[in-house]
């Protein structure tokens, strides 16, 4: 087992020197301080080869010393995912056990955004890139290091700003710690907002309240936010933000990549494919599958309709009928599928976790790279820590900052 670790310490070391050479990870300054280049079409053909080596390795017979990676199911997914052994803890006489992040290096603008000593006035201040996140301990680790990955590819890291949506005030205390030089806020989510609308789904994790909150955040963010991109806490970023943050939604409320060929009707139950009450919902458009990890959102448009009803009487719909399996995804499909302004799909190589019963190992889709996405049940940073990494698990770990206080 020591041999099996360390080769495959070593391909993930090789992968992160190699990510290092091509992303510019070694924050060359090229005029500019912590910025990364995003050049990551050899990835394509890189990941076969590594792919392959460490299949190879975990099958081989002299060095098969424990069993190859299982799915992570759902019966034993919120155990598996929680910290086991620390606790959040913001209290400076009692860091033993603690959950805690190194301190990131600084980071500030290139030349060609200026200085912002002066200049940025509060949230309210036109020009913001806004960057909506949850934050919890479950997947803690995984936000620490979309913000991290955010800040280091962003020509100019200090007009962004980042709501955080959160169950659990203490972790207010831990991100200012992590990121001293961070713009943001704190927006408390309160669980029973939701509690009575959530119907049990194929993954546990996709019940829990936070899930849900990226529905309000017309609601929760200030009036004066017109426009915000939300992120799930799974992936990390490998270009500047801003690209993303200038998509143009047209007369669209809401800006996603989409996935035309997937086939549609599995997303809702055979109930509701029978019943025109529901399935007429898709009468004259062109429903096709987006993911709701990534989206560019008009909060002026969403208020304006009032959007949060809309999902939120499909989510009444689906405690009486039971019209689809997944958790927060089918209500935003039933609202916005056949109306969203198409985003490149390299702003989100999702489904990287595997589906959501099996935490298989993927290959990145065709095409360029802007955002990694560990959608479905497996996640990097547990994959990595029970030493049974998929090959792509590599490119999230140099943004990670989780560490155990000392």
């Amino acid at each position: 087992m020591a041999d099996l670790k360390g080769i495959l310490s070593f391909f993930r070391s090789s992968l992160s020197t190699l990510l290092a050479d091509r992303l510019d990870l070694k924050s060359k300054k090229k005029k500019r301080r912590g910025i990364y280049t995003s050049k990551m079409l050899w990835i394509m053909r890189f990941s076969g080869f590594f792919s392959a080596a460490v299949v190879m390795i975990i099958l081989s017979p002299p060095l098969q010393s424990f069993p190859p990676a299982e799915a992570i199911r759902s019966s034993h997914l919120d155990s598996y995912l929680r910290f086991p052994s620390y606790q959040v803890s913001t209290s400076p006489h009692s860091s033993k056990g603690r959950i805690s992040f190194r301190k990131a290096t600084g980071f500030s603008n290139a030349d060609e955004c200026g200085s912002t000593d002066n200049k940025i006035r509060g949230v309210c201040d036109p020009s913001l890139v806004h960057v909506a996140i949850t934050l919890d301990v479950i997947y803690l680790r995984g936000s620490i290091a979309a913000v991290h990955s955010i800040l280091q590819h962003s020509l100019c890291p200090e007009n962004i700003f980042f709501h955080f949506l959160i169950s659990e005030p203490s972790l207010e205390t831990l991100v200012r710690s992590t990121f001293p030089e961070l713009k943001f806020k704190v927006y408390y989510f309160d669980p029973e907002t939701v509690r009575n609308l959530i119907s049990s789904s194929v993954r546990q994790a996709l019940e829990q309240p936070l899930n849900y909150a990226r529905n309000y955040l017309a609601d929760l963010l200030e009036p004066c936010v017109r426009r915000v991109i939300y992120l799930d806490s799974d992936l990390v970023v490998v270009d500047d933000i801003s690209k993303l943050w200038s998509t143009n939604l047209g007369s669209r409320t809401i800006g996603a990549p989409e996935y035309c060929y997937a086939n549609f009707t599995k997303y809702f139950t055979g109930g509701f494919w029978s019943d025109q009450r529901f399935s007429g919902t898709f009468r004259g458009r062109k429903p096709c599958y987006f993911n709701t990890g990534v989206m560019v959102i008009d909060l002026v448009k969403w208020r304006r309709v009032g959007y949060t009803k809309r999902i939120e009487r499909w989510m009444e719909i689906q405690k009486h009928n039971r019209i689809y399996e997944l958790g927060s995804l089918p209500p935003f499909l039933l609202v916005f599928a056949g109306s969203v302004a198409a985003i490149e799909h390299r702003w989100n190589q999702h489904g990287l976790g595997g589906d959501n019963v099996k935490g298989s190992c993927r290959d990145l889709h065709p095409g360029p790279v802007s955002l990694l996405h560990w959608s479905g049940s497996g996640k990097p940073w547990l994959r990595l820590d029970s030493n049974r990494p998929c090959p792509l698990d590599a490119l999230w770990a140099p943004y990670d900052l989780y560490g155990q206080s000392r």
